[in-house]
């Protein structure tokens, strides 16, 4: 009966959202101090509800309960016991499961970490998390139940799909939830603000805190994904612009422009309207990603569902939770004036043409994801949008971006004189000499293309230590320089990798060798070997290189139990520099096998960008946290002090 009581613990939980959405509502709305109390404890018990129907459905996984019909088509007796519990979350059901799972986990955080808060807003956040948790939870319930029951049941599963059973279906999923889910939180907190009437500077300064933690998130949960797909899909790639991943680099993207917005709005009073626009517009898309990936209007790999009922299900969520918050917000807009006696600063100003860049580089990615969609609406034909189309328009944008990222953080708040950023660009133009007379002196070749992003690391590089010397940073900067950094690095690793790296395929017979940029790839043997849940033909190649690389490498081509589609495992010899990548395709005759091989330099740049961009978030909210402690005098003198060495 563990399945029955999942499922009725998801109904009681939807209850639990629905008093909790419209009690603490009306309270605030009529000043009723015990239904706007209703708050807090219906968001924990709904947390309970949910976590309790998500452990019903992780138990019929781990006990093979096959007489659920979502366990029977995603798991059998053979897949191993960390793919059976990623595959609670692997296909649609149980993902939109973990993803009201996060969302009422983070709305209890909401609730013990907004005390200081008046009744009626925290009330009011709340609710909103409540009415938008009862849209999910009705949304599993009426169209996507994962308790469902087979009968008779059967004797084992088909299988988790080859592609998922990975580390990345572990770790990826749920960190991309996390981030949406920030968002959520945003979003019902500014909604909350301004049913008020105001936004006011404290419920910003506790914003930013969610909205840093989200794009820490989805900043995590984007790198995983790319580097899931770039070890298991065999093409040696680490970004499709997949429809499916565009939707995930949406609202990343408009989360980029609030976080350099809201210091703007804390400091200067100025952009109140435009960050409350932002965090509307970041909801907005995360929820479109959702509807995307479930609706069945896009061919992806990484889409879940290809139910039109499930789409117009969330394309009404969409609009009934999107646009009463517009209509709202337009009608506070006279409260969100920025005062008209600050006037804008050279700072300022070049944080607006940052937003102006990165929304226009978001209404690219927009367009290329929903046109091939509208043409086919409009029976107008079928069209591809790829990568030619994002590198001729996407990546021009980022161009300036990056050249304002090495100006930005130098200038002081209030300074207005133009002779001011001229000064402030000298570090700049030094960090990218350099960087560029280093990739020189370095690299066996350097291409133009290559070289440019180069310099614009060291452009970004050289802001970030003059940023570092400047006795006007504050704590708190040094999370951003950390994270400006890391997009330095990360503009290396895209560069290099793109510019220089080498392809070959080719049709081989054991004893013989692949030679491929100073490289010998020599095709030892294949034989048989078996997993788990799978067999597979394993190859062995012995590598020696030019620069004293002596390796081994065993690509497979492998067959699950429960899918007759041949998989491709590559292998990988990794080093800080470069990537050797061999995946081994089809067997052809006479015992000859095509394989791919790839020599990526500087790509694993890319994932260490990203990940040293997520750690100045969290270094950002570090700082914040040890501050908030510091004022209120409960910090130890003995951590003060192992704080001020560390950050020295």
């Amino acid at each position: 009966m563990i399945p029955e009581l999942g499922h009725f613990a998801l109904i009681l939980a939807g209850v639990v959202a629905l008093v909790q959405g419209v009690l603490p509502m009306a309270g605030a709305a009529q000043q009723r101090a015990r239904w706007m109390a209703l708050a807090r404890p219906a968001s924990v018990m709904q947390a309970l509800l949910v976590l309790l129907a998500f452990g019903c459905l992780a138990q019929a996984f781990v006990g093979n309960d096959f007489s659920v019909a979502y366990v029977a088509a995603h798991s059998n007796t053979r897949l191993p016991f960390l793919y059976r519990i990623a595959a609670v979350w692997g296909a649609h059901e149980g993902s939109l499961l973990l993803w009201v799972v996060l969302l009422s986990g983070c709305g209890v955080l909401a609730a013990f970490t907004s005390r200081a808060f008046a009744a009626p807003f925290v009330a009011r956040l709340l609710a909103v998390l409540g009415l938008l948790g009862a849209g999910f939870i009705a949304f599993i319930l009426f169209t996507s139940n994962p308790f469902l029951r087979l009968d008779p049941a059967l004797t084992d599963g088909r299988d988790l799909n080859p592609l998922l059973q990975d580390l990345g279906l572990v770790l990826h999923p749920p960190m991309l939830y996390l981030g949406y889910v920030g968002f959520v939180v945003a979003f019902a907190a500014v909604v909350a603000a301004l049913l008020g009437g105001r936004v006011e500077a404290h419920a910003l300064r506790w914003l930013r805190t969610w909205l840093a933690l989200a794009w820490m998130a989805l900043t995590l949960g984007i790198a995983l994904g790319s580097w899931w797909a770039y070890r298991e899909l065999g093409w040696g790639g680490w970004w499709f612009w997949d429809p499916v991943e565009n939707a995930s680099l949406l609202p990343w993207l408009v989360a980029t422009a609030l976080l350099h917005t809201l210091p703007v709005a804390l400091k200067r009073g100025h952009l109140l309207a435009w960050t409350v626009a932002l965090i509307l517009l970041a909801f907005a898309l995360s929820l479109l990603g959702i509807f995307l990936v479930r609706s069945g209007s896009l061919a992806s790999v990484h889409a879940f569902a290809a139910d039109p009922a499930r789409g117009a299900f969330i394309l009404a969520l969409l609009l009934l939770s999107v646009v009463p918050a517009l209509l709202l917000f337009v009608r506070r807009l006279p409260v969100l004036r920025a005062p008209s006696d600050v006037p804008l600063c050279a700072r300022t100003i070049l944080l607006l043409a940052n937003n102006g860049l990165l929304l226009a580089a978001t209404a690219t990615v927009l367009l290329g994801t929903l046109y091939p969609l509208l043409v086919d609406a409009w029976g107008l034909g079928t069209v591809s949008v790829g990568a030619a189309y994002y590198q001729a328009v996407f990546v021009p944008l980022l161009v300036p971006l990056l050249l304002l990222l090495g100006v930005g953080p130098l200038l002081p708040w209030g300074e207005r004189r133009g002779v001011v950023v001229l000064r402030a660009v000298r570090w700049p133009m030094a960090g990218a000499a350099l960087a560029v007379w280093g990739a020189w002196q370095g690299l066996a070749s350097l291409t133009a293309g290559a070289g440019f992003g180069v310099a614009l690391a060291g452009w970004i590089v050289g802001a970030a230590l003059a940023a570092v010397r400047d006795a006007r940073c504050a704590p708190a900067v040094y999370g951003m320089v950390l994270a400006h950094v890391g997009v330095a690095v990360f503009t290396v690793g895209v560069s290099l990798s793109t510019a220089l790296h080498i392809e070959r395929t080719a049709r081989l017979v054991p004893g013989e060798a692949l030679t491929l940029g100073g490289y010998v790839l020599s095709f030892v043997a294949v034989h048989a070997d078996a997993g788990p849940n799978y067999r597979a033909q394993r190859a062995t190649f012995q590598v020696t290189g030019d620069d004293g690389t002596r390796a081994t490498l065993f690509p497979e081509k492998r067959r699950y139990a429960g899918s007759a589609m041949p998989m491709t495992e590559v292998a990988i010899d990794a080093r800080w520099d470069r990537d050797l990548y061999l995946a081994l395709g089809e067997p052809l005759d006479a015992g000859a096998w095509t394989v791919r091989a790839y020599v990526k330099p500087f790509i694993r740049w890319i994932w260490a960008g990203c990940l040293l961009m997520a750690l100045g978030a969290g270094a950002a909210l570090v700082e914040r946290g040890l501050l908030a402690v510091r004022r209120r005098g409960a910090i130890p003198a003995a951590l003060r002090t192992a704080v001020t060495v560390t950050r020295t």
